[in-house]
């Protein structure tokens, strides 16, 4: 028996309309299911639900959703996907989008940056001044 474990997005009234807003951004993805109260949906693949719960609660940084990028092309492409029509931008890539989600838009490179002793600390400077990442500002620190 498999378990597939993912995310439960709660929405006041907006999780199909949710749905297709992720739907069109990530690709490979489609709605699979729907009903009033729930829309299950896939990104790329993975399971995604959202619940019409109503505004009891709300989104927050608690939760977010990590995207690496390998190159400042997608950088670009998620973060003004996520930050256009009502989202906000956040410092060090994270952003959230018109529903109050939030997102970490991060270069893959990064990683190997922040491995490296001798440049860690410049790089964290340079990205601490940063809203959204720029990857060669990154290398070049």
């Amino acid at each position: 028996m498999t378990h597939q474990m993912y995310p439960c997005l709660w929405f006041d009234g907006q999780a199909k309309a949710a749905a297709e807003f992720y739907c069109s951004i990530f690709p490979n993805s489609k709605i699979t299911a729907e009903n009033p109260l729930v829309v299950k949906w896939e990104l790329d693949g993975k399971p995604f639900m959202g619940l019409n719960g109503g505004p009891k609660f709300k989104f927050n940084e608690a939760v977010s959703f990590v995207i690496h990028c390998d190159t400042q092309e997608k950088i670009d492409y998620f973060w003004n996907s996520f930050t256009k029509d009502g989202g906000e931008e956040s410092n060090c890539g994270w952003c959230k989008d018109k529903f109050g989600v939030s997102w970490q838009v991060v270069p893959s490179v990064l990683e190997e940056l922040m491995g490296h002793p001798e440049k860690r600390e410049r790089v964290i400077q340079a990205f601490l001044k940063m809203k959204k990442f720029d990857i060669e500002t990154l290398l070049n620190a």
